[in-house]
């Protein structure tokens, strides 16, 4: 068992919420407005007692959280579509065009090109192949006569980032 310094909060839908330091996790424990979901982050010790402190907590009431919007980067684009060609569907890994495709195969496009006025939104950039991206050229996809797998939409929340090791608690509550 690998000592943890966060835990993982969740909402009382079982959606992470953010991650919390012990010190934070203990006082909301004593005040009773979380309950353990799994794992043991740390393990506190008193003269008298030792308190398991939960790597994954979660709220005995649901809070609404309002709707942030995301910073927007290029790599959040490709992030959000899970490197995923918005008009051919292939992902890293994939055998497309004689090769496996590789990250660095994939770029952002811009669905109404910025030359016609588009903007740097996260509805008007996807995730594209290079090929695709070429060949879509300085077009609209309904001009170009590709078909985009799926529309780009605007994140809920900022992603949560966690760091290169992520807990095998926290592994069924988070997308890795």
């Amino acid at each position: 068992m690998m000592a943890l310094t966060r835990v993982l909060l969740l909402n009382a839908s079982f959606e992470p919420l953010r991650l919390i330091s012990i010190q934070r996790a203990v006082s909301l424990m004593l005040a009773d407005k979380v309950q353990a979901v799994e794992g043991i982050a740390a393990r506190l010790r008193t003269p008298r007692t030792v308190f398991d402190v939960p790597a994954v907590l979660s709220l005995k009431y649901f809070v609404n959280v309002p709707r942030r919007g995301a910073s927007y980067s290029r790599r959040a684009i490709l992030d959000r579509d899970r490197w995923t060609c918005v008009y051919c569907g292939l992902c890293p890994g994939d055998q497309g065009r004689g090769r496996t495709l590789l990250k660095a195969d994939f770029g952002v496009d811009h669905i109404v090109p910025r030359s016609r006025g588009g903007r740097n939104t996260w509805t008007n950039t996807a995730c594209a192949c290079y090929a695709c991206n070429q060949r879509k050229a300085d077009r609209t996809p309904h001009e170009a006569g590709m078909a985009m797998h799926f529309l780009p939409r605007m994140p809920r929340t900022n992603y949560l980032v966690i760091g290169s090791r992520v807990p095998r608690e926290w592994r069924k509550y988070i997308e890795v």
